[in-house]
């Protein structure tokens, strides 16, 4: 029998994680059965919500403010952002509550507390896989050609991931400690999606102001996902691709790192 304790070989830890895979399962199986079960219309909400602020970001975007898209459909544009910026924000918003959300399992499953974070992500690619399927079906309804640079997008969606678990790790970790932690990562999230360019192009951004913009890592993953889908059309901004997949590795790294140093402690803060 492995036992985990706090200074346990990160080999080990990783091992003991693999051991309780069983236990992975489960929670995902179950986080996918509760999510949608009381629902009038189930799966469907994962595309009903993307669709819904699509509508609404044409209209505000598109239609009134009459932002340029550069020839493209306005509602492929947004659709194509929102597309990697609900994955960023569903897996941020339910790994950093993870661990609240299953407190009462502490005192009945001795297992790494990773688990729990990490069952999101399998949630979160599934939602992200259905709407990436409308999304591909959009680009053959406009006629939009798939190029050879699609097969990039995975790593835009994995620098999404990681970005999302690493900030969602270390809120999980305030959450633990500070109960009202939790009520501002809606407030990020909810500013987050007008300060990245889900509702409009990287290339409406001031040239003197590019640089500034590419801070924001997201950023960069959208317009690195958008290019990867239409290479012909939109324009990457290379410094901000490349950060944003750097910072994304570095704040996955940080997040584990808070996380672990925790995580022994859970059962007594929470």
């Amino acid at each position: 029998m492995l036992i985990l304790e706090a200074k346990t070989n990160p080999k080990n830890y990783w091992k003991a994680i693999w051991q309780r895979r069983s236990l992975l399962f489960y929670v995902t199986r179950r986080d996918l059965t509760v999510r949608y079960k009381q629902t009038l219309v189930g799966m469907s909400w994962v595309l009903i919500r993307p669709i819904l602020t699509m509508l609404i970001f044409s209209l505000l975007f598109g239609s009134i403010a009459k932002l340029d898209s550069s020839g493209l459909p306005y509602g492929f544009v947004v659709f194509a952002g929102i597309v990697p910026w609900f994955l960023f924000a569903n897996l941020f918003g339910e790994t950093s509550n993870s661990i609240i959300a299953n407190a009462t399992m502490f005192t009945k499953v001795n297992c790494p507390r990773l688990i729990f974070p990490i069952s999101t992500l399998v949630v979160g690619l599934v939602d992200f896989s259905l709407g990436f399927i409308l999304l591909l079906a959009m680009m053959l309804w406009y006629g939009i050609p798939i190029q050879l640079e699609i097969i990039c997008f995975p790593i835009f969606i994995l620098s999404a991931a990681m970005l999302a678990i690493g900030l969602g790790l270390m809120a999980a970790t305030l959450n633990a400690r500070f109960r009202d932690f939790q009520q501002l990562i809606p407030f990020v999230l909810q500013m987050g999606i007008y300060l990245s360019p889900v509702g409009y192009l990287n290339q409406l951004v001031p040239k003197k102001w590019e640089l500034l913009y590419a801070l924001n890592p997201v950023a960069g993953i959208i317009n690195g996902f958008r290019w990867s889908l239409t290479p012909n059309v939109i324009a990457p901004y290379w410094p901000g691709l490349i950060y944003s997949v750097v910072i994304s590795i570095a704040m996955l790294y940080l997040g584990i790192k808070f996380f672990r140093a925790a995580e022994d402690n859970f059962a007594d803060t929470i």
